[in-house]
């Protein structure tokens, strides 16, 4: 999901990072389409070697979109879903890599906040269908007209989850689409695809940054890549920076706030569910033409140029006088590791730092006094050291009590600010001219009369506009004019606001907090260290995960609320090392993790009725309904979603009961699966892998080192996967990783190619043509065990 506000706080600060996109549209001739020629130079004027999909920010605004009708079917989903990929390989035209990366099983962490979405998303459909059935009802009372009810039913995004139906159709659809593309579209012809579906453990974009990691782990890699990474997620920027490459751009569509939305019951446009009054639909052109159809704007692309925010962090993050030498790497390191105490997806963002008050320019200026101090980093390619990390939360914890007390103070302005506000709507304008610059009525024939004296009328207005303005601050109650009545009561503005009883901004605040979110007392000194020491270890995991994989399967916060800063003492000690080979759920096992009892219709029937089973042993992990608290928020969906934690040793226990009842085809949606390579007939490496592996048993007994794949790491191949007579152009190999296979330890840095191969290093702008026998030649597999690798093979060999 990302980090709320992060993206428009980071794009009003460093507006130059955002670059709108130049799109190529096809065109039609005689009734023929005619297709954009991906083949010709970029028209953003740089060329793209590497773009990488989050598929999950593709899949879901295909298949139930907010600014136009929904598809009908499945099958009008998977056209929508090839349309838009389309689309962005039209704007990037990558020239090497494409890297498709759909959501796997995630990590426990990640997997109570899936648990928190599904079950808001259910409880959400519910409500909406009781609402419109009770709005229904009212207006068919009144004599009001609606549309007959649509009795479809509706499509349940809770199915875009690893382990249903709904993903394993993707992932063959998708095998489907590639082919389809290599065999026919001239742009695909030099690439070489990669599917990365559901099965395969793992977040998309998690997947994605691991891609990348083994590519920089090789000795030939190069440091002139220009990737480019699709996702509407704001933690994308951080995983972005994590990589250290210079030339990184993300894509994502433009956010465009109040777009208009049909209403719910009559789908028409212009009101809201509630507002609707049953008024008949008028007709969408002469003959009812559009009566189908949506007004909308095609959504744009932009660009984020994360070079360009390296800039910018650069001239921030600069520290002189340091007693050591400055290292920009590390400082980069650092700011992203700062950046998770405002929010991420695995840890809820601590109660004094929230991104809109300034938030992370606090930390910045508090981490430049402890690097001054303690002559070091607060991180090293992804460790932390919290000897440093408590002196930041130290500084910032004796300063929590005014924070709270400046946010009620921002929060009274800002109510009283837009009280006036409204009131001045409602009046009419301040002034009125007169003379021939006042608002006559049309069609009104007589003149105005001319201005005698322009300045004395403009001094006029501001003086009248400066005592409306006194007026409104002495007298909060309003006042009326021969222009507008009074307001009435039932007028009113001041809705009711959520009690809450924590009262931040009033002494003991803190022994409230913990009494209200904990049902503890402030003075349990050990339950206050236990709620720390568990979000120091996600501190510690986080930051394993952006820089070198996922550290831990099992570990995840076991509490709904973060401690204060003031809390963070005595933590150098609080963590040592994860759990080692843990293994990630099932797909089928993470179903039932994350899914509400009203999405059990995804799952096998003797599994679904351990939801609803009174007799179940698990039954207390699916409530029918369930609190949500506030937490000093406005609106529901920035409340916390009080659900309870599910054992994972209680929940395989039950499934061990229900496992002998899966059918085959359940068995294998229920197996984690791995990457999907695929090379057109047409590539420069097609003939050598071919002959690799054009054995007919399909088993491949070599242990070959691929660099495109995984760098050092072997990789075993499996042979022909997906082999079909229509797709003779298009072949497909299954990579499989083989046991004992790590991630490397060390995260590698532009620095470090400096040192490595004593050369200078440049970051290498813009396109050039004479790359393209570079990377064929990068791009050539190595042959053998990984300790004894040849070297790589010519553009003549692979021919």
């Amino acid at each position: 999901m990302g980090v709320p506000a992060f993206f428009r706080w980071l794009s009003r600060k460093y507006p130059s990072i955002i670059v709108h996109c130049l799109e190529e549209k096809g065109k039609e001739c005689n009734g023929v389409r005619i297709p954009v020629d991906t083949t010709k130079p970029n028209p953003n004027e740089v060329e793209f070697d590497n773009l990488y999909l989050d598929m999950n920010g593709i899949i879901h605004p295909c298949t139930h979109p907010e600014d136009k009708p929904a598809p009908k079917n499945e099958d009008e989903m998977m056209v929508a879903i090839f349309e838009y990929i389309d689309r962005l390989f039209n704007i990037v035209r990558p020239r090497r890599v494409l890297y498709m990366a759909i959501d796997g099983v995630a990590p426990r962490a990640k997997m109570n906040q899936q648990r928190s979405r599904r079950f808001r998303a259910s409880k959400e459909g519910v409500e909406l269908m009781e609402e419109k059935s009770r709005v229904r009802e009212e207006i068919i009372q009144r004599g009001g007209f609606l549309p007959p009810e649509d009795i479809k039913e509706r499509f349940d995004s809770n199915c875009i989850t690893p382990g249903t139906e709904f993903m394993d159709n993707l992932a063959r659809c998708l095998r489907y689409y590639v082919a389809d593309r290599l065999s026919n579209d001239p742009g695909w012809k030099n690439i070489v695809v990669f599917l990365s579906d559901a099965s395969v453990p793992g977040e998309g974009e998690h997947k994605i940054m691991d891609f990348i990691r083994r590519q920089r782990a090789q000795p030939n890699h190069d440091p002139n890549t220009h990737h480019c990474l699709c996702g509407a997620d704001a933690d994308l920027i951080m995983l972005g920076l994590a990589t250290h490459e210079p030339n990184f751009t993300i894509i994502r569509e433009e956010f465009k706030p109040n777009k208009p939305r049909p209403c719910a019951l009559c789908g028409q446009m212009g009101h809201e569910l509630k507002e609707c009054a049953g008024v008949a639909r008028e007709k969408q052109g002469k003959n009812d033409e559009f009566a189908d159809s949506m007004p909308a704007a095609e959504q744009e692309f932009i660009f984020i140029r994360l070079c360009v925010l390296r800039e910018y962090l650069s001239r921030e993050l600069t520290m002189a006088s340091l007693p050591f030498p400055f290292d920009f790497e590390r400082s980069v390191d650092d700011w992203v590791f700062m950046c998770f105490f405002v929010g991420n997806d695995f840890l809820p963002h601590l109660p004094s730092l929230e991104i809109r008050e300034g938030a992370i320019d606090r930390l910045v200026n508090i981490y430049k006094d402890v690097v001054h101090k303690t002559g070091g980093y607060l991180t090293h390619n992804g460790f932390v050291n919290l000897e440093r990390v408590e002196m930041i939360m130290q500084a910032v914890g004796v300063a929590e009590d005014n924070i709270f007390k400046k946010r009620k103070e921002d929060d009274e302005n800002f109510k009283r600010r837009n009280k006036e506000k409204r009131k001045r709507m409602r009046q009419g304008p301040a002034f009125l001219t007169t003379g021939q610059f006042a608002p006559q009525a049309l069609g009104r024939r007589d003149r105005p009369e001319p201005v005698q004296n322009a300045r004395h009328q403009a001094y006029g207005m501001r003086m009248h506009s400066n005592m409306v303005q006194d007026n409104l601050l002495l007298n909060n109650q309003g006042f009326s004019d021969s222009r507008g009545a009074k307001r009435k009561a039932e007028d009113s503005d001041s809705e009711p606001e959520p009690e809450d009883n924590v009262r931040l901004w009033e002494e003991g605040w803190k022994q409230r907090y913990y009494k209200s979110k904990f049902d503890v007392d402030a003075t349990d000194e050990g339950f206050r260290t236990k709620v720390v020491q568990s979000y120091v270890e996600g501190l510690c995991w986080v930051l394993r995960y952006y820089y070198q994989g996922c550290g831990s399967w099992k570990w995840y916060f076991p509490f709904h609320y973060a401690p204060f800063a003031s809390d963070f003492k005595d933590i150098n000690g609080m963590f040592t090392d994860f759990e080692k080979d843990t293994k990630p759920f099932k797909p089928l096992e993470q179903l039932m993790s994350v899914f509400p009892a009203a999405s059990g219709n995804f799952l096998p029937l003797s599994w679904r009725n351990l939801m609803i089973s009174v007799n179940s042993s698990i039954i207390d992990f699916y409530p029918d309904d369930f609190a949500i608290d506030l937490n000093g928020k406005k609106f529901a969906w920035q409340g916390v979603a009080l659900l309870p934690f599910v054992d994972e040793r209680r929940l395989r226990a039950a499934l061990a009961d229900v496992y002998p009842d899966l059918t085959p085809d359940e068995e294998r949606r229920n197996s984690l699966g791995s990457d999907v390579l695929f090379l057109g007939k047409l590539h420069p490496l097609f003939d050598f892998i071919h002959e690799l592996y054009r054995s007919e048993s399909h088993q491949v007994t070599e242990t070959t080192a691929c660099p495109i794949v995984s760098g050092q790491i072997p990789v075993q191949f499996v042979g022909f996967v997906f082999k079909d007579p229509q797709f003779a152009e298009g072949f497909v190999f299954k990579a499989v990783l083989l046991s004992g296979a790590k991630i490397p330890s060390k995260v590698l840095k532009p620095g470090d190619w400096e040192r490595g191969n004593r050369e200078p290093w440049r970051p290498q702008l813009g396109f050039n043509p004479n790359r393209q026998q570079a990377h064929l030649n990068q791009s050539a597999f190595r042959v053998g065990p990984a300790d004894k690798q040849q070297p790589p093979l010519t553009a003549e060999q692979c021919k």
